[in-house]
């Protein structure tokens, strides 16, 4: 309504000009009708010009408006045969039966005058006369007026007949929004079922299938978190169970046992802090992934001195259990991939602690690193008891283990090689070990550089 508003403001100032050309034309046609009536009166009786104009001049004039009519002729020679000499004439030469309209004053009154010589004939042959008239301008400011008014009358009647239109249109076509927004609205809190309000028009189907489809994926995720959190609480609440029978067994041993005990608890608290660093990662990738839409992409990383740093750290862990740690790479150099020193030590470090937890002593765990077309491949093979096939994409779950008692593992060591491997664009994939044995997790990354 607010460009409506403006146009009908633009129309009145336009109608406005209009009427107020039509007042002047309808005016000046009045004055030079008046001068006309007077000018063909007029002869010359004893060489003399009436003191009269014929009433029939002014009476064009009659209005409801109280004008003022000013009237002057003048023979050739500037004498005032009859008028107002307040009148003033125009100072430039008329021309025979053509008007000169102008804008003049009379008595301190602003008046509209035309000017008209006529010929007429005396004694001595046609003699030139002029006849002015001039009129204030009351009648002329109402005609105006009542012109421009009812221009405008019929506009406003235009501007509420669209208003009108418009708002009964819009609670028409509103009402299934409102409708829907009712529905959202009478919602209770943290409820996330599908939307059903009945007669849907076409044009919100869309919207109500979009806020469905959201909903659904809130539901899934928000059931992912809760599994999370419940999966967290039973991780946790286990090594704490344990934690408090040693330390209690601890209170009442002496000696060896005592030793024992303390070892069993360094034990304890070493894996519960290692479950809750891999949590703490694992939550570290999310909120990566929440925020990596408008992240800038990570400058290439080479892959081979973080995982020889990786190695380095783990080789007392292999050590302790006979494990040979090996690593090998093909062909020589480095390897760059567009990823962060982060990820790719959080990649590495937890491919090669899940090998070496899993491989049983005296087995073998090779870290090795491939560069081939435009991909850099990480691979670590053991030849511990592998995975089955069809146990294969379950085992990315969070804290899914194959076998719980055959490691100290938390099962979060694969879902956080995923979250972090999706980070920068690069897949994880299990394959049998060498010779059918074991176990071969390769991740593929882009190459960069």
């Amino acid at each position: 309504m607010l460009p409506l508003l403006g146009a009908v403001a633009v129309d009145g100032w336009i109608s406005w000009r209009d009427a107020t050309s039509t007042a002047s034309l309808m005016q000046d046609r009045l004055l030079l009708g008046a001068a006309r009536i007077v000018a063909e009166q007029l002869q010359f009786q004893d060489g003399a010009l009436p003191s009269q104009v014929p009433p029939a001049a002014l009476e064009l004039f009659e209005a409801g408006e109280a004008d003022r009519v000013y009237y002057r002729v003048t023979t050739a020679a500037g004498r005032i045969a009859t008028g107002y000499a307040e009148l003033a004439l125009p100072a430039g030469p008329l021309q025979p039966e053509l008007p000169h309209f102008f804008s003049t004053q009379v008595r301190g009154q602003p008046v509209r005058a035309v000017a008209y010589l006529q010929p007429v004939p005396g004694e001595q042959g046609l003699e030139p006369v002029t006849v002015a008239v001039a009129q204030t301008m009351n009648g002329h400011a109402a005609l105006a007026r009542s012109l421009w008014a009812r221009s405008m009358g019929q506009q406003a009647l235009l501007l509420a007949l669209v208003a009108g239109l418009v708002l009964l249109g819009l609670r028409r076509v509103l009402r299934p929004l409102l409708a829907l927004r009712d529905a959202v609205l009478a919602r209770e809190a943290g409820s996330l079922q599908p939307l059903a309000v009945p007669a849907q028009p076409a044009e919100l189907q869309p919207l109500v299938a979009a806020i469905n489809d959201y909903a659904r994926r809130l539901d899934q995720y928000a059931g992912a978190q809760r599994s999370f959190l419940q999966n967290a609480a039973h991780q946790l609440r286990t090594p704490l169970t344990v934690l408090t029978t040693q330390v209690n067994y601890a209170l009442r041993a002496d000696g060896a046992q005592r030793q024992e005990s303390l070892e069993a608890i360094r034990g304890t608290v070493a894996h519960s802090g290692r479950l809750v660093n891999q949590m703490l990662m694992l939550s570290a990738a999310e909120a990566q992934a929440e925020a990596g839409e408008g992240a800038e992409a990570p400058a290439a990383t080479d892959l081979v001195p973080v995982l020889q740093q990786v190695l380095e750290q783990l080789a007392g862990q292999a050590e302790a259990r006979h494990i040979d740690l090996g690593f090998e790479q093909e062909p020589p150099g480095p390897a760059w991939v567009a990823a962060t020193p982060l990820a790719l030590r959080e990649i590495a470090t937890n491919l090669v602690d899940n090998a070496l937890r899993y491989t049983p002593p005296g087995g073998i765990v090779t870290a090795r690193v491939e560069v081939a077309a435009g991909e850099v491949l990480l691979r670590v093979e053991d030849n511990g008891p592998g995975i089955p096939p069809e146990e294969r994409e379950r085992v990315f779950q969070r804290f899914y283990r194959l076998r719980d008692a055959d490691s100290a593992g938390s099962g979060l060591g694969l879902p956080i090689v995923r979250e972090f491997a999706a980070r920068v664009g690069a897949t994880v994939s299990l394959h049998d070990g060498p010779g059918g044995r074991g176990l071969a997790v390769v991740v593929r990354f882009s190459a960069a550089g």
